[in-house]
């Protein structure tokens, strides 16, 4: 056992999967931690009082209003178990004099891995196959496959996750150029950046999406990328959805310009994913319904971090960060704003 910190954690909208890591760490470290299901808002922000620091992960904003309410009962140390910090109010941050830590890399292969699988399922038309088996029909024609190995992948952003991805693309015999505003030194040594993405969007066949949401690329596939694109050119998004404009994609899923996508993101996600709407005839959005019915898309409700390590590491690293922060002012993974 751990030299117990005379201090308290409150986490909010723990999941039952989160829940043993959530002990586990709780036990080890000697540290009092409250359970709290709910997420974080400007009423479950008073639980919050008494403790000294607050443990959160949701995708909704992270209002000035709830950060008023968290400061207001004396809770300025915040650990995300997440990535993105771009719905965190960075006045009230700054107003209050917030601490705030994120999870910047909880499993990259968990995500690489599972984009590369929806790519395989894509090209090699397994939805088309599998609901035509379903049917009865075991013929093969017309529904010929495509090769990895004959492709050229677009990398877009070469952070932990591009970097895991792209090892795998390579693995399968692919070309693999990037394209990033921070170059990875190593990657430079290799010759696989291209110097713009208009570059990146000629040449290749598959664009795998890696980057971050902020506001300079916000809808970067807008109708103006997609015509950039070759012909037939396949998508992939397990990043964030506003990176992508969704009438754009439909349109150009309508025309044959993108032969096909997989998203794990969509760019109106929230109060949609994670919810059992009972029906598909009740899912309450039409364009995500009319990217769903698609053969040649596969729409996952933000899963591919939806791993037993990911998670654990989440849960975890956030922790560390809120304990590090509490104790000494300072984490590993502190966000500056």
């Amino acid at each position: 056992m751990k030299e117990e910190l005379t201090v308290k954690i409150i986490a909010y909208g723990i999941r039952e999967d989160e829940r043993p890591y959530l002990e586990e760490w709780a036990q080890d470290q000697g540290i009092e931690v409250r359970v709290v299901r709910e997420l974080l808002d400007e009423q479950t922000a008073d639980l919050a009082k008494g403790y000294d620091g607050a443990v959160v992960y949701q995708q909704k904003p992270y209002s000035g209003a709830i950060l008023d309410r968290l400061a207001a009962n004396g809770v300025t140390n915040l650990s995300l178990r997440n990535v993105g910090v771009d719905n965190v109010d960075a006045d009230a941050v700054k107003r209050h004099g917030f601490k705030v830590t994120n999870v910047p890399a909880y499993s990259p292969a968990a995500i690489a891995e599972f984009t590369v699988t929806r790519l395989m399922q894509l090209l090699r038309r397994t939805p088309t196959f599998d609901r035509e088996q379903a049917l009865g029909d075991l013929r093969w024609a017309p529904d010929i496959a495509d090769e990895l190995n004959t492709m050229t992948v677009g990398i877009v952003a070469t952070g932990r996750i591009g970097r895991a991805a792209m090892k795998i693309y390579q693995g399968f015999g692919a070309k693999v150029i990037a394209y990033d505003v921070y170059h990875n030194p190593e990657l430079e040594k290799q010759g696989i950046y291209v110097d713009t993405l208009d570059d990146l969007y000629a040449q290749a066949d598959v664009i795998s999406l890696h980057a971050p949401a902020t506001k300079d690329n916000e809808k970067m596939l807008n109708d103006a990328a997609f015509a950039k694109m070759k012909p037939g050119v396949w998508i992939l998004n397990p990043a964030r959805g506003a990176l992508i404009d969704t009438d754009a994609l439909i349109r150009a899923l309508d025309s044959g310009q993108v032969a096909g996508a997989a998203l794990d993101v969509y760019e109106d996600e929230v109060g949609i994913f994670n919810t059992d709407f009972g029906s598909f005839a009740s899912i309450p959005d039409e364009r995500l319904k009319n990217l769903m019915e698609r053969d040649n898309v596969l729409v996952s409700p933000h899963i591919a971090f939806y791993t037993r390590t990911a998670v654990k590491n989440m849960v975890q690293y956030a922790l560390n960060n809120n304990r590090d922060l509490i104790a000494t002012g300072h984490a590993k993974n502190e966000v500056q704003f």
